[in-house]
């Protein structure tokens, strides 16, 4: 394509925190009209600059520019204002309020002094029809939304302002490949429209579908930028990580041991309606489904977090619904895909966020030592690859990715037997991806644990899992070696469930 003059604009910026020089100098140019990847590895700085263009950070030196129109805004709501939004990947809506209350939050629709509902729900029907939601209820609690959902409702808040530049911080994270497509396309028609957009991803089949030119960060710097059809994978990895990854998955052979999580008809409250699977000792069991199809809600039973309504379940020896706390003790480890609400604790550190579950047990006669504390957990956040000063700085300063690997050390450093890992390479660089499913092809072939994992991208499966089940509607169909299965097969049997295959 013919590149037309940069509507975003960013020059050699720089910003330290402390000692850490989060960049480095910065460049960055994005046409409108254009989609346009940021790309690079967790720390690489891509949040800082997407923090220093909404208002959140000020950069130290360096320029931005909108339009040949400096960008320096002081908070969030100057940087709307020049026409910029940003799509983080933590998402900020208000979990109380409707569907319609968030899109317009501040801008509601008035007859007179009131707020005029007609028009509110005309236009949030408006709204969601943009990124193929046309049938949520505008009156519906965000609360209720699954993750999927949630995400396209901040996208759609977005898309009712004046916006010139869009910005979208990994936008499919918890969305399955159905929903992928879709959104790719309204990328696509949206550019069309003049919006500048930046796709931060880490996912390069979307990046290649979706985008125009690229953006390498590494280290705080711009270290390549070019055209998306000039480039491929292992070109766009090297850049990336400063070296070649040579192999992304690790499946070592599987030798199945002692039964580990046996669920027999299990129906929760809502979902599942009906789970019958067995995990052994030794082995990756994959679960493969639709969003809202149940596979949180299976892990949430498993783990206590939701009432199991009938069924049984035996985890460890140990039968019937027990507590997080009991399942924890038991030796059973959950990682949340919502890690904002549910997996980690924002206000507290490294340390604090990786010994929380088991402090009592870290006390030496009844006294806990910070310093041996931070000491202990740097071991582990190294061991996963965190990008981190010291094990005692706040975990709200790392990336999304690198918060989501200390969540993951947290379960390794508990020496958990059953691990039950639901997108656990949720905003991961490719990097780390390659590192963290080698630690969990470690843990299950050679450590012997029993892990489950729940994915929205089924490539990630196939390359990961000994076997997968898919949910469907709640119900989890017999789970198959992965030697018998494809995108196409599971894909097939996720949309028709056990009428797939002439399953009974």
């Amino acid at each position: 394509m013919t590149v037309a003059p940069s509507r975003l604009c960013v020059r050699a910026l720089h910003k330290r925190f402390g000692p850490t020089h989060a960049l480095a100098g910065v460049n960055l140019d994005v046409a409108a009209g254009e989609v346009h990847a940021l790309v690079g590895e967790n720390g690489a700085g891509k949040s800082t600059l997407l923090k220093a263009l909404a208002g959140v950070h000020m950069a130290d030196s360096g320029s931005m520019e909108i339009d040949g129109l400096m960008h320096m805004p002081a908070d969030p709501s100057e940087a709307g204002a020049a026409g910029l939004a940003i799509i983080h990947q933590e998402l900020a809506l208000a979990p109380d309020l409707t569907i319609a209350e968030n899109l317009f939050l501040g801008r509601e629709p008035r007859r007179g002094l009131f707020v005029d509902r007609r028009a509110l729900r005309t236009q949030s029907l408006t709204a969601l029809a943009r990124v193929g939601r046309e049938h949520l209820d505008p009156d519906r609690l965000v609360a209720t939304l699954p993750p999927a959902d949630k995400q396209l409702v901040e996208i759609a808040r977005a898309l009712t302002q004046d916006v010139r530049v869009l910005v979208l911080d990994e936008p499919t994270s918890s969305l399955t490949q159905a929903d992928v497509g879709p959104l790719l396309k309204r990328m696509r028609e949206l550019a069309s429209t003049g919006v500048a957009v930046v796709y931060v991803s880490h996912v390069f089949e979307e990046l290649f579908a979706v985008a125009d030119r690229y953006t390498v960060l590494r280290d705080g710097e711009t270290v390549a930028t070019g055209a998306m059809k000039d480039i491929d994978h292992d070109g766009l990895v090297a850049a990336m990580v400063g070296r070649n990854v040579e192999q992304l998955y690790h499946r070592s052979p599987c030798e199945p041991g002692d039964v580990a999580l046996q669920l027999r008809s299990l129906a929760g409250r809502s979902l599942p309606v009906d789970a019958t699977l067995t995990l052994r000792r030794g082995e990756v069991l994959g679960i493969a489904g639709l969003v809202g199809a149940g596979r949180t809600e299976l892990l949430r039973c498993i783990f206590g977090l939701d009432e199991v309504a009938s069924g049984e379940v035996t985890a460890l020896a140990y039968d019937g619904w027990r507590s997080p706390r009991e399942r924890w003790e038991q030796g059973i480890g959950l990682l949340s895909e919502d890690r904002k609400h549910e997996g980690l604790s924002l206000d507290q550190s490294l340390a604090e966020n990786l010994w929380l579950p088991c402090l009592s047990g870290r006390a030496n006669r009844g006294v806990l030592s910070g310093a041996k504390l931070e000491h202990d957990a740097g071991e582990w956040l190294r061991r996963v690859g965190v990008k981190f000063r010291d094990a005692g700085q706040a975990i709200q300063e790392l990336s999304g990715g690198n918060q989501q690997k200390v969540a993951l050390a947290r379960l390794l450093a508990a020496d958990c037997d059953v691990l039950l890992l639901d997108e656990p390479t949720r905003g991961v660089d490719v990097g780390a991806k390659a590192e963290i499913y080698k630690l969990i092809d470690e843990l299950a072939h050679q450590h012997n644990k029993a892990v489950l994992v729940v994915s929205s991208y089924l490539p990630e499966l196939l390359g990961l899992a000994d076997r997968i089940a898919v949910v469907a509607r709640g119900d989890v169909l017999p789970a198959r070696p992965v030697a018998e299965l494809d995108e196409h097969t599971l894909l097939n049997q996720m949309t028709v469930g056990r009428q797939a295959e002439g399953i009974a």
